[in-house]
């Protein structure tokens, strides 16, 4: 068995380090070293997106990345994508009634936040199916979903919302 290394990366804000074995993913790190259990465990491929995390502010999925792959870099989960406030994503859905069981919802979250992020922009529907597509929901047909986007991304152009992140250092 390989001997663990120590992973220095910052998460949601704060410092960490921590051990793990090399072949540990960043998912596996997050979520049994680090109790941020929001980011999910679905398939262990890539395909359907409910691990999905934003490293360096660009949307990754963390059960295919590697933990020592996040050494030394910023790493957001769905835990750190509020502050005082709900983020628009979050509070549009829950207007929206966008989450059904919610396994999907912090990876739709992610790669929502990370994908409005870098475009910086209002979305439409179609657009967001798009871009979504890689993110897997069993229960719904997605029209609350991309609904619920499209009205978070005209909330954060209203507000400013892609500078305050610029500033914070979380774009894609």
């Amino acid at each position: 068995m390989a001997e663990a290394r120590l992973v220095r990366m910052r998460v949601n804000g704060e410092e960490v380090e921590v051990a793990a074995p090399p072949h540990w993913t960043l998912l596996e790190v997050l979520r049994y070293r680090l109790d941020l259990i929001g980011t999910k465990q679905g398939c262990d491929k890539g395909d359907c997106g409910a691990c999905a995390v934003q490293l360096d502010g660009r949307n990754v999925c963390s059960c295919i990345t590697l933990a020592m792959q996040a050494d030394g870099r910023e790493v957001t989960t769905v835990e750190g994508l509020t502050g005082a406030h709900l983020h628009p994503l979050q509070d549009c859905f829950d207007k929206h009634v966008a989450a059904q069981c919610g396994f999907c919802t912090p990876g739709i979250l992610m790669s929502a936040d990370a994908w409005l992020r870098s475009l910086g922009r209002p979305v439409t529907a179609e657009e967001a199916a798009e871009a979504l597509a890689g993110n897997l929901c069993r229960c719904t047909g997605y029209t609350k979903i991309l609904a619920a986007v499209v009205e978070a991304s005209k909330i954060l152009a209203d507000e400013g919302g892609w500078a305050a992140a610029e500033d914070s250092g979380r774009v894609g």
